[in-house]
């Protein structure tokens, strides 16, 4: 099995990097991660940013920034990580109104292709990061799938969330093997339980609460029901680059680190 760079998604660890960005980028190093994916940068410019991650040897790999955000100035925000060194930049989620089985949608397709071509001229790609809420067909096709068949693959690349694909009813391995040569990232996130009414508060989203039988939560990665030892083998057919692991709320009684150490343990462990 290829030995994959590991990066970590630092929305995972916010709070941390709220409180001590400096600190927490440290200790992220010294678990083994390669490189990080950003979620803001917690007050800092760019050149800090860039800075502090020259200083640790930590790798710079993506960006997760709102679409709408990018939307209003595509060239200074793309820009500011490309200043920091990101190769990748991506659209992470869609609030309602731009959402599959929207007016919007049409709407998030054509921004998808002015943001693609404004990454490529700054050297950078774009990649589009999924939920579950893309796996709704239009005329028997996935969102997801007319997104990527929509806007040409030199603009718009995949990052494609695994956990997301497993709860929109997807095979992840087999999902990303689909996208062969358009997956240079794959998000690796691990979780319990079923899909549920509420799955969006552990993102930070409020909706409203309902009885459920097996509450669904987010796990460090080897520690729920993924098989990540498939989905490693299908990123390495599909020629990705990075693997990133993402968990967007702690659980088993340990804290973000914590949960983040165990992943990047466990994925070690599985690829020799």
């Amino acid at each position: 099995m290829k030995k994959f760079p590991i990066g970590l998604q630092l929305y995972s660890v916010r709070e941390d990097m709220e409180k001590d960005y400096k600190g927490t980028l440290e200790q992220v190093k010294e678990m083994g991660y390669d490189g990080v994916e950003f979620a803001g940068l917690y007050g800092c410019t760019p050149k800090q940013m860039k800075e502090e991650l020259d200083r640790l040897g930590l790798i710079p790999v993506s960006a997760h920034v709102p679409f709408v955000e990018m939307m209003a100035d595509p060239e200074k925000v793309i820009g500011a990580y490309k200043e920091i060194g990101c190769p990748y930049i991506a659209i992470p989620y869609l609030t309602e109104e731009y959402r599959p089985g929207t007016e919007g949608f049409q709407k998030t397709i054509e921004g998808a292709r002015v943001l693609g071509e404004t990454a490529k001229r700054m050297g950078m790609q774009l990649l589009y990061h999924n939920h579950d809420f893309e796996f709704v067909k239009i005329d028997g096709k996935y969102a997801l799938d007319i997104l990527y068949d929509t806007v040409p693959a030199d603009l718009l690349k995949t990052e494609l969330d695994t956990c997301w694909v497993n709860v929109g009813g997807e095979n992840p391995a087999d999902y990303v093997r689909k996208y062969t040569g358009r997956a240079p990232v794959v998000h690796l996130k691990d979780f319990a339980g079923e899909k549920s009414e509420h799955m969006y508060e552990l993102i930070g989203i409020e909706e409203e609460k309902k009885e459920e039988k097996q509450k669904f939560e987010f796990r460090p990665v080897g520690y729920g029901k993924q098989d990540f030892k498939a989905i490693l083998a299908a990123s390495e057919d599909a020629g990705a680059e990075w693997v990133i692991v993402e968990q967007d709320q702690p659980s088993m009684g340990k804290t973000p680190l914590e949960c983040a150490k165990m992943s990047i343990d466990y994925l070690r462990s599985i690829q020799g």
